[in-house]
């Protein structure tokens, strides 16, 4: 028997196994009314609603339905509604300048768009598809209890579900088109590495708009977990949700988790959640001391996961019983069940799996370009160590190469992670008359650090000790933050531009 892996499953066994249970409890610091916690019961009924609301607006099968809002439980019940209707959710990154989510609800034909009260603020007069603030107006001008949906007549599991774009850091944003096999799959294949069940309590501490590449908030519907919302990143309101709501799970890049360290360090009594708490780290590099922190000071269990928006999950790492120090957790990890990983040219990984993305919407130059030959190309650049796992060193594009030696910034940025003076660093590639490049640091200093002059001195010569000198940077630059993508990733395009301004190539 063949029956369609779609996103209904998870909502149809939410109604029938769990809908007394504590379904979402919404943030309750934002522009709108927040939802009044609900059960899934209640949840469905919502979602119901909003698929009624639109078969009143006319949007068909088919048709793409974008939100722009941080997390908040309407953005969830869109998450929901849309795909299993048969439309196309294309939940946007609502940091995103007016143009560019201007430009992504023109390239994926929006036929309607909801806003948070402060995305509609921003995007001001911006044309194109008919929008409604999410709040008092969608719950008064969209949402329809008094009708039930139509049904999605021809249920498909290799129809698109979701549009997830990129984060666009050299080029326009690409829309991944994600389908209900793939995000089914990758549902059920992260609940399995993740030892997801009903009793976890999940903290939405990863921007929703990304969630596909974790596929979570559709298992956690599925088995009736509850789900608490968290709209901005806080320290110390992760700290006092983590308390108030008894959380056992939450993912985040290693920014999150460096906030909730600062927190916590001034934290009264003991930290909530110790020998409890289970957290999967992606994004951006982590370091060893940020490993052995979150496991010592906050007593909370590491887990670090590798994959990208249009693979979805690529691999899992959990700590071996009985592992010293960091346990390997700084590794990307094993691959995860049904994924195949190889490296290529140049050590590029490339990755197989039925949770790689369907291809990129209307744009068939990008699909041959990423997946020639069955594979779909990383752009990361790692190998595979004794145990299996896979070790990650840079992306083809950040390698620097100075004096005819290539050098993997990603190991100069641990090397400077290993010194106290550092909480942060991204390492790139300047033009040098004399080397073609060299390396730059561009370091967030640890607080009470020492000052700038001596410091990079210092962490100049503290690379020369642990590297090969070629390695080390030739200057260091401090600053107060890194600029990142919404999901964590440091945006090296932007560390660069200032220094490759007049070069007609980013490479020398």
């Amino acid at each position: 028997m063949l029956v369609p892996l779609t996103m209904a499953d998870f909502l149809d066994r939410a109604e029938s196994a769990a809908a007394g249970r504590v379904a979402l409890v919404d943030e309750p610091d934002q522009p709108s009314r927040p939802v009044p916690t609900t059960t899934y019961g209640e949840l469905l009924r919502r979602v119901r609603a909003w698929q009624a609301g639109l078969d009143a607006l006319g949007v068909g099968v088919g048709e793409r339905v974008a939100v722009v809002s941080p997390n908040s439980a309407r953005l969830l019940e869109l998450l929901y509604a849309i795909p299993a209707s048969g439309r196309v959710c294309v939940p946007v990154n609502y940091r995103l300048t007016a143009e560019e989510i201007a430009y992504i609800l023109r390239q994926c034909d929006a036929s309607v768009v909801f806003v948070d009260p402060d995305v509609e603020a921003a995007l001001g007069s911006v044309e194109g598809p008919k929008r409604f603030v999410l709040g008092e107006q969608t719950e008064t001008q969209v949402m329809r209890y008094d009708v039930a949906p139509r049904p999605w007549s021809r249920p498909d599991e290799n129809a698109v579900a979701t549009l997830n774009y990129t984060s666009g850091t050299s080029a326009r944003p690409k829309g991944v088109a994600l389908t209900h096999r793939n995000i089914w799959l990758n549902a059920m294949t992260f609940g399995v590495h993740g030892r997801i069940w009903e009793r976890d309590v999940y903290l939405h501490t990863l921007p929703t708009f990304h969630c596909n590449g974790w596929g979570v908030p559709f298992l956690l519907a599925g088995l009736g977990a509850k789900q608490v919302m968290q709209r901005r990143i806080d320290g110390a309101q992760i700290l006092n949700r983590v308390q108030e709501h008894g959380v056992t799970l939450a993912f985040g890049a290693p920014a999150v988790w460096d906030a909730v360290l600062r927190a916590a360090r001034s934290w009264q009594g003991e930290v909530p959640g110790r020998g409890s708490v289970r957290i999967v780290c992606a994004g951006a590099p982590v370091s060893d001391r940020l490993v052995c922190q979150v496991e010592h000071e906050l007593g909370w269990e590491f887990h670090q996961v590798y994959g990208l928006t249009e693979t979805t999950m690529l691999t899992f790492n959990r700590r071996p019983p009985g592992a010293p120090g960091s346990g390997g957790l700084t590794r990307a990890g094993a691959p995860a069940l049904g994924v195949r990983l190889r490296t290529g040219e140049r050590g590029e990984v490339l990755a197989r799996s039925n949770m790689v993305l369907d291809g990129y919407w209307q744009d068939p130059g990008a699909d041959a370009a990423a997946l020639a030959g069955g594979w779909f190309r990383t752009g990361d650049v790692g190998e595979f160590d004794d145990e299996g796992h896979l070790v990650l060193f840079d992306r083809l594009k950040d390698v620097i190469v100075t004096g005819g030696e290539s050098v993997a910034s990603v190991e100069v940025e641990d090397c400077l992670l290993g010194h106290p003076a550092v909480a942060e660093a991204a390492v790139i590639g300047v033009p040098d008359e004399r080397w073609g490049e060299t390396v730059k640091a561009v370091v967030v200093p640890s607080e009470g650090a020492a000052g700038a002059a001596a410091a990079e001195a210092e962490l100049i010569a503290h690379c020369k000790r642990h590297l090969a000198r070629y390695k080390a940077p030739t200057s260091v630059d401090f600053v107060d933050a890194l600029p990142r993508t919404s999901n964590g990733k440091v945006r090296k395009s932007r560390l660069r531009e200032p220094y490759w301004i007049g070069q007609d190539r980013r490479i020398n």
